[in-house]
């Protein structure tokens, strides 16, 4: 009988964390984060972390455990995770891997293509490029390095756009050269759940969770990383909006009102990256018994569970 990986996806705000600790507690295992942005010890309020109380009622792992300084990326929490699921499945035979990321759980399930570290100074050259040239600088470079990723990458998130870039400059190939998209087996079976709400319910939680984050702290959170602003961890939702604030370039109210629109539009995207895994099983957030069921009739299928 195989292990198995229950993945527990959906956008940003519909209430995943909640699902799965229930679903931890119901069946007796620990939950793996796949949030990237909450893999940093210093975003706590603006990334939306498990509370303290939630953390003690269930083990977490890959929560706050680097630092916004440390280099960490889709490969890296791929070669994590499949060293600490062995150990979790002596315990149980089922583990859950939790999250909105949708590169980072596709790393789990399916690898990624075996690209080399980058050098250091080169990170730096690129970042300054961002910081001097903006998202544009950036676009131009990678039609003249990578003119075949160019077409495929998300023109909008400068990450991407920089991590090809750095594979360029680090190597003298383009990037592309690098993917060749193989799916890796896996020793354990995968089980993909959705979690999903109407549009107008989620984005209304959206923007009681932003409110929420203000009260809690964020603005104060974004000032003590103001310093840092320019890594790459603290390109995120929340945290941007905030420094443009800090800068004069927007009032604060319109800061706030950006980290609504901003993180509706990347719970858009989050649900785009999924919508051709024709292996996932979708649920709305209330039919937590459903999602119980679905996951002990596939849990019956290989034992007497």
């Amino acid at each position: 009988m195989k292990n198995i990986l229950i993945v527990l996806l959906g956008p940003t705000g519909v209430g995943k964390t909640d699902i799965s600790i229930h679903l931890a507690k119901h069946f007796d295992c620990d939950i793996i984060s796949a949030d990237s942005r909450q893999f940093f010890r210093e975003m706590k309020i603006g990334t939306a972390v498990p509370s303290d109380g939630q953390l003690k009622e269930i083990k977490h792992h890959f929560i706050r455990f680097i630092s916004v300084k440390d280099y960490y990326s889709s490969s890296l929490f791929e070669r994590d995770v499949l060293s600490i699921l062995p150990v979790l499945f002596e315990k149980k035979r089922f583990v859950i891997l939790c999250g909105g990321s949708g590169m980072y759980i596709d790393a789990v399930c399916n690898g990624t293509d075996d690209i080399p570290d980058v050098d250091p100074m080169v990170r730096e050259k690129i970042m300054a490029k961002y910081k001097e040239e903006g998202i544009e600088g950036l676009r131009i470079a990678l039609k003249l390095l990578d003119p075949d990723h160019y077409t495929k990458v998300d023109l909008k998130n400068p990450n991407r756009i920089m991590r090809a870039l750095e594979i360029c400059e680090s190597t003298g190939r383009p990037y592309s050269s690098f993917l060749n998209n193989q799916k890796k087996e896996r020793d354990f079976l995968i089980l993909k759940i959705g979690i999903d709400r109407p549009r107008n319910d989620l984005y209304d939680r959206i923007n009681r969770r932003v409110s929420d984050m203000i009260d809690l702290g964020l603005e104060e959170e974004a000032k003590s990383l103001y310093p840092l602003r320019h890594l790459n961890a603290l390109n995120s939702v929340g945290y941007r909006e905030f420094f443009d604030y800090f800068e004069g370039l927007i009032s604060r109210e319109k800061a706030i009102e950006l980290i609504r629109r901003n993180t509706r539009r990347f719970a858009k995207r989050q649900m785009t990256w999924w919508g051709k895994d024709k292996e996932i099983r979708w649920f709305g957030a209330e039919e937590e018994e459903e999602i119980m069921n679905f996951i002990s009739s596939n849990l019956n299928s290989q034992s007497d569970y």
